[in-house]
């Protein structure tokens, strides 16, 4: 082996040193999104079993308490969210992490000796409160520990985990009954309160309370388990930065310290990525996957597929899952810009395509009919999977990393809940809402309607969305509050160790282009 080849090999291998911890944490971070995918999923396995068709069930539940069950966490959720930013800027992300577990355990519990119809709404409303409160630590965590080379992978493998989630339960419901499925979620929430145990708070975090040491010790961790020494001038710029845009002046009273703090939500620097993320839950939850996935059995019974309407859901399932694969395998290629694109105008055509095949076979609502004898029955079914692959591969993954990237240090956590929590209340509308508009503009012009808000949707985004992929957590927000603008490119930074930093290497010698390697 000659010098070239040692040298690279050793490059290498600090590249994986480097890159190991950060995954090892989104991993941790990870296992609580799985327990949240459990919740979203849990009904589909508890509604049939308290629909009276368990002769051993003692709870029973008629129709309308049954339409409730689906949506009840989702109207929770949003309330989480808004205390979910204060919660996690005041003690932490990591700590918030580990205390939204406890109410997780708790509804899983209530869930497997519930003996009223109160404790099943109960124990899921605690679901849906506690999906909201973890919102804005996971997002500003990944955000805070990752670099910018593997933030956007690594921030999309939560969709992933959620939808891995939602998956375990239509699994573990096929062999066992909705309370086992219940007593065995509870090692989830205990596992991940044990796991965050071993990772580090966030040195952005740490920074901004004055423990530096703490914030030192986590960013060599970060780093590889190295030295404090060998990550000493990154953590200078990091603290720099973090310093810069701090209120120096000591002597303001708390209260005008905290109205000083909500003039910051009036800045262009929070409403412009406000407005981009909230158009990208629109458009995640309008573009028809979001009243798909619920209603989909039904869907594809009244459009013939040519497999049983739950095996095609079950393959939906399973094609969502392999979108989020593909977006995590490729994001880092591609850059989030052009899979977004793709997937919105692809997802688009789909529905365009479905609708007109309903529109030539009369399919005006959900209502079956016996109509059963057209051929080109697995035009419906192929194409709405495609979309739901679509779908996943970029749209519903692009908003949950962009609020982990857009907002700037100070309103990170409280601007991360605020966004969820209005992308919780799209999800709920689209739902709330699909029936009335199939018996307004039958199903053919709902599915026209959801393919014309993608291929609108694409131009919009064409416009709007910056490619940050590669980018520093300091360029993404320069370029919202107008002070510089990022290419449509997407970065692939050299990797080099912790000691020699290209990026603190400012472009065009300007202090203000300097970042961390965060």
């Amino acid at each position: 082996m000659d010098k070239n080849e040692a040298a690279r090999t050793k490059k290498e291998k600090s590249q994986c040193t480097e890159a190991l911890p950060q995954i090892l944490a989104v991993c941790v971070k990870n296992m609580l999104l799985l327990g949240f995918g459990m919740s979203l999923g849990f009904p589909t396995i508890l509604i049939p079993g308290v629909s009276g068709g368990d002769k051993n069930e003692d709870i029973i539940m008629d129709p309308e308490a049954i339409s409730w069950i689906s949506s009840i966490n989702l109207i929770c959720v949003p309330l989480g969210c808004t205390a979910s930013g204060f919660i996690t800027h005041s003690i932490g992300r990591r700590r918030s992490m580990q205390i939204v577990n406890f109410p997780f355990l708790a509804a899983w519990l209530l869930f497997y000796f519930s003996k009223e119809v109160w404790q099943i709404f109960l124990a899921s409303c605690i679901t849906g409160l506690s999906g909201g409160l973890l919102e804005a630590p996971v997002l500003t965590y990944v955000a805070e520990i990752t670099q910018p080379h593997l933030r956007g992978i690594l921030s999309s493998t939560s969709t992933m985990a959620v939808v891995l989630g939602i998956l375990s339960q239509f699994l573990l419901g096929t062999f066992y009954t909705w309370r086992t499925v219940g007593m065995i979620n509870c090692f989830v929430p205990i596992s991940s309160f044990i796991l965050l145990t071993f990772v580090p708070e966030t040195p952005v975090w740490l920074i901004t309370k004055n423990r530096l040491e703490e914030a030192k010790k986590s960013i060599a961790w970060l780093r590889g388990w190295t030295t404090t020494d060998s990550i000493e001038d990154e953590y200078q710029e990091l603290y720099k930065q973090i310093k810069m845009t701090e209120n120096d002046d000591n002597v303001q009273s708390s209260l005008k310290k905290k109205l000083e703090s909500l003039k910051q939500f009036g800045n262009r620097s929070f409403l412009w990525p406000y407005f981009l993320v909230t158009t990208a839950f629109f458009l995640s939850h309008f573009n028809g996957n979001t009243p798909m996935q619920v209603y989909a059995i039904r869907l594809f019974k009244v459009l013939h597929a040519p497999i049983s309407e739950y095996y095609s859901t079950v393959l939906m399932g399973a094609v969502q899952l392999i979108g989020c694969i593909m977006c995590v395998s490729l994001i880092n290629l591609l850059g989030k810009r052009v899979i977004n694109l793709i997937s919105l105008s692809g997802s688009g055509v789909c529905f365009l395509i479905v609708g007109t095949y309903a529109y030539m076979h009369e399919i005006v609502n959900l209502d079956l009919n016996d109509n059963d004898g057209e051929v080109y029955h697995w035009v419906p079914i192929t194409f709405l999977v495609i979309s739901s692959f679509l779908s996943y591969f970029g749209l519903k993954v692009l908003p949950w990393i962009l609020i982990g990237e857009v907002f700037y240090t100070e309103i990170r956590a409280t601007a991360s809940g605020l966004s969820a929590g209005i992308g919780y209340i799209f999800g709920f509308i689209a739902n709330k809402i699909f029936l009335s508009l199939i018996d307004q503009f039958s199903l053919p012009g709902v599915f026209w309607i959801y393919g014309t808000v993608g291929l609108v949707g694409t131009v919009i985004m064409y416009f709007i969305l910056p490619e940050t992929e590669g980018k520093t957590l300091f360029e993404i927000t320069e370029h919202f509050a107008g002070r510089n603008r990022l290419k449509n490119s997407v970065r692939r930074m050299k990797q080099v160790s912790g000691q020699s930093n290209v990026a603190f290497e400012p472009d065009n010698k300007n202090y203000y282009n300097i970042e961390s390697r965060l």
